[in-house]
């Protein structure tokens, strides 16, 4: 029997998720739904559930739903977000601030920007907790609209980081920027499922959310884009999604995403209190546990998200952990599931202040709706072992 802890990276499909996927997917199959761009019978069919689809995922976040723009996924919604609002500017000097702890579809399309389109990019470093600091925010934006230079800045800071679990100060940048006339994008992808999550009062101008993430489909998100965001398309085609995502809408995904919202949402608070309590018990039993183990979790439990937790383990190489882990029935993994099944040194471990050798020492275990006691005993039944066999492996 397995267990998977690996919810950060991907959570299973909810019921309510399925069963409308499939449904929908079924009306695609047999023709009953076409085109949704399309003017006949089908099309409009199809438009309509659409349409419906984005309706309810605008209430489950506090948008409007012209606000909701379909996407593949949170990454999709990352670029457009940076990239877009980049060549959005019209060719006006352009300035990134974003963090060195950014999942790679948030940080990437900001150096990619600084090396080929001469964008200027500056990156906030954190402490060992993987949070930023408001002042230092402050201080480089301060630098970039100081610099004489007519600069327009967007500052891009993700709701929780993606491997350790902190939950970044946005409400204290989101204010710092709107003194300052500039926007914010988020990538709150591992934030909806965890933490109350309010468009509309979060002051934010763009935001990115992913569907597999609450129990949706692979291959479905969205960007949330206040109406007034100066945003260019990254790609043209038919015009769809405000003309700012060209592409025809997947329908199916969308219906799917916006059945697992909202069971999402309707359990949101109870399952924070459920999945903390597993969390500690699991963070607390590593601790006790593993020798020389480090929990990368902040100071504030009201900064670390109820999902994951983050380890550095020393001398024990994670590519060798996770394969024994994994022999063992535990499914897991040291950071990112978005960097092409490479383990490598974790960014975001080298952003905290760990040297290259740490930083390919990560485990993160991570917690979602079809968690139980049983995978936290499962976890530290045979953590221990797993640690030792690798710690072995690399003579530690």
């Amino acid at each position: 029997m397995s267990h998977f802890l690996d919810h950060a990276a991907t959570t299973p499909m909810r019921r309510a998720a399925r069963e409308a996927w499939l449904e929908a997917t079924g009306r695609l199959a047999t023709g009953e739904w076409g085109n949704p761009s399309s003017l006949h019978a089908g099309g409009r069919a199809a438009r309509a559930a659409v349409e419906d689809a984005r309706e309810r995922i605008a209430a489950a976040l506090g948008a409007h739903p012209t606000e909701v723009i379909f996407t593949a996924g949170a990454t999709e919604a990352n670029n457009l977000a940076i990239k877009g609002w980049f060549w959005g500017a019209g060719g006006e000097p352009a300035a990134i601030i974003t963090t060195a702890v950014e999942h790679h579809s948030a940080l990437d399309p900001g150096r990619w920007l600084a090396r080929e389109q001469r964008a200027r990019l500056s990156e906030v470093g954190t402490g060992p907790d993987a949070r930023i600091s408001t002042e230092d925010v402050a201080t480089m934006l301060d630098e970039v609209l100081d610099s004489g230079d007519g600069m327009r800045a967007l500052i891009s800071v993700q709701w929780v980081n993606n491997e350790t679990g902190a939950i970044q100060p946005l409400t204290d940048v989101v204010a710092l920027a709107q003194a300052m006339g500039v926007p914010v994008h988020s990538d709150a992808a591992q934030a909806v499922a965890h933490l109350r999550v309010d468009f509309a009062s979060s002051g934010l101008t763009t935001m990115a959310v992913s569907a597999h993430k609450v129990g949706g489909p692979v291959g479905t998100g969205a960007l949330l884009a206040r109406r007034d965001a100066r945003l260019a398309p990254v790609e043209h085609g038919g015009g769809q999604e405000r003309s700012l995502r060209s592409g025809t809408v997947d329908v199916a995904g969308a219906i799917a995403f916006a059945a697992a919202l909202e069971e999402t949402v309707a359990a949101r608070d109870a399952e924070r209190t459920r999945l903390a309590a597993l969390r500690d018990r699991l963070a607390a039993g590593i601790d006790a546990a593993i020798h020389d183990v480090y929990i990368t979790a902040p100071a504030d439990p009201d900064a670390w998200a109820p999902h994951i937790v983050h380890a550095i383990i020393p001398g024990a190489p994670s590519e060798a952990l996770l394969f024994l882990l994994d022999q063992a029935g535990i499914e897991a993994s040291s950071g990112s599931a978005c960097t092409a099944g490479v383990v490598d040194a974790s960014h975001v471990a080298l952003a905290m202040g760990y040297d290259a050798v740490r930083a390919a020492q990560t485990l993160r275990l991570s917690l979602g709706h079809t968690s139980t006691d049983a995978d936290v005993d499962a976890v530290l039944a045979v953590l221990p072992d797993a640690v030792a066999k690798a710690r072995a492996s690399v003579g530690g």
